[in-house]
């Protein structure tokens, strides 16, 4: 490769528009979440009970003694979906650029895989995430700082996936409306933290990477060979 071209790969533009949405629609969905909570705990259970007594279809002075809080029930939980997906739009989207600062020509396939194949979803991303960190030249000494931080961004995802798929089920059938709780939200929220941290992590590492400072440093260091080598084309 040569030198201009290594100047130009090592100055590529870090993912850092891409993780600031990262962090946005994290906050907006851990906003949007609590709200939801807030609502279940003041209103969800009198709503779901007077719904059940209604035979879940209010009629008339019925229906109009329910239909403001089921308005705003409705569009709590369009809200929470809206920021969900908007949030694992923003996650996916700054994933694929954080591979391809590292790599331009890493594919975008193995990132939609990892996140949609049942079974693999459970596993693949975080090593996706882990080989983007270990392609960004991190600092000697970093690397258990940097497991320790993803082994508890994904326990925490999968917990959180786990009261989605097993717990909310059976709050639900107990008389709320959709079971989430303090413990979803606390979940949420540190999985959120976690998750935006991970993200502020590598994006510095690439930031660093490709800093006006480290390109002059890599030029120098190919324009200057050290002393006693031998320089290319040239015999001793």
């Amino acid at each position: 490769m040569a030198r201009g071209e290594n100047i130009v790969r090592y100055t590529q533009a870090s993912p850092t528009r891409a993780a600031s949405a990262v962090y946005v629609t994290l906050a907006a969905q851990v906003l949007s979440l609590a709200a939801l909570v807030i609502f279940e705990h003041t209103r969800g259970h009198r709503l779901a009970a007077q719904l059940a007594e209604f035979g879940g279809r209010p009629h008339g002075a019925d229906a109009e003694a329910v239909v403001g809080a089921v308005t705003v029930f409705a569009l709590l939980m369009m809200l929470v979906a809206g920021t969900s997906i908007a949030a694992g739009a923003a996650y996916v989207t700054w994933l694929v650029r954080a591979r391809q600062a590292n790599d331009r020509s890493a594919p975008t396939g193995p990132v939609a895989a990892a996140w949609l194949i049942p079974g693999m979803n459970l596993f693949a991303p975080v090593m996706l995430v882990d080989e983007v960190w270990r392609g960004a030249r991190p600092p000697a000494g970093q690397r258990g700082r940097w497991l320790s931080l993803l082994a508890a961004w994904w326990l925490s995802w999968l917990t959180m996936l786990a009261l989605i798929t097993v717990r909310l089920p059976l709050g639900a059938s107990a008389g709320d409306l959709t079971g989430v709780g303090v413990l979803e939200l606390g979940c949420a929220a540190v999985a959120a933290v976690l998750c935006a941290c991970t993200v502020r992590e590598l994006t510095r590492l690439q930031r660093a990477a490709r800093s006006p400072l480290a390109t002059i440093r890599t030029f120098s260091h190919e324009s200057h060979p050290a002393p006693g080598s031998t320089p290319l084309g040239r015999t001793s």
